[in-house]
C-alpha cells in the first residue's frame, strides 16, 4: 500500500467531508509541527507521541502567535468551533495514513478540554476594556 502525500489525503477528505477548509488541515499540520518541536525543546531534544491535550494546547498557542486576536474568526472560517474539531480532523488524518495514533487516543481527548471562547476571545477582551 503506498502512502499518500499530505495533499493527496487532504484533498480525499476535503471531498467526502467538506466541513473543514483544505487549510484548516495544513495549519493543523503546521500546529503538530510547532507541538512536536515544544515538546522536543522541553525534553531535551526527545521525540515522543503527542496527546490530543498537548496538541490542543499546541494548536492554541499556534493559532495565537500566527492570527492574534484573529484567531477566532479564522478557525470559525475553516469550520472549527471546538476541540472536538480538532480531533475530528486529526482522525479524519488518521485514517488516511498521515497521522499516526496509539491504542489509547480516543476523539473523547478533543472534547471539553478547551473552550475556543476562552483560548481565543478572552485574552483579548481584557484589552479592548482597559483601552
Amino acid at each position: 500500500m503506498t502512502i499518500p502525500t499530505f495533499e493527496e489525503a487532504v484533498s480525499r477528505i476535503v471531498q467526502k467531508d467538506p466541513r473543514f477548509a483544505e487549510r484548516a488541515y495544513f495549519f493543523l499540520k503546521e500546529a503538530l509541527d510547532f507541538t512536536m518541536q515544544r515538546i522536543e525543546e522541553q525534553e531535551n531534544g526527545a521525540q515522543r507521541h503527542v496527546s490530543g491535550q498537548e496538541l490542543l494546547e499546541g494548536f492554541r498557542d499556534y493559532a495565537l502567535s500566527k492570527f492574534g486576536p484573529m484567531a477566532s474568526t479564522v478557525l470559525k472560517e475553516w469550520g472549527i468551533r471546538n476541540g472536538g474539531h480538532v480531533g475530528e480532523m486529526v482522525f479524519l488524518l488518521i485514517e488516511e495514513d498521515v497521522f499516526s495514533k496509539q491504542p489509547e487516543d480516543s476523539l473523547d481527548d478533543f472534547k471539553g478540554f478547551m473552550s475556543f471562547r476562552r483560548a481565543f476571545e478572552e485574552p483579548y477582551e481584557f484589552q479592548e476594556q482597559s483601552n
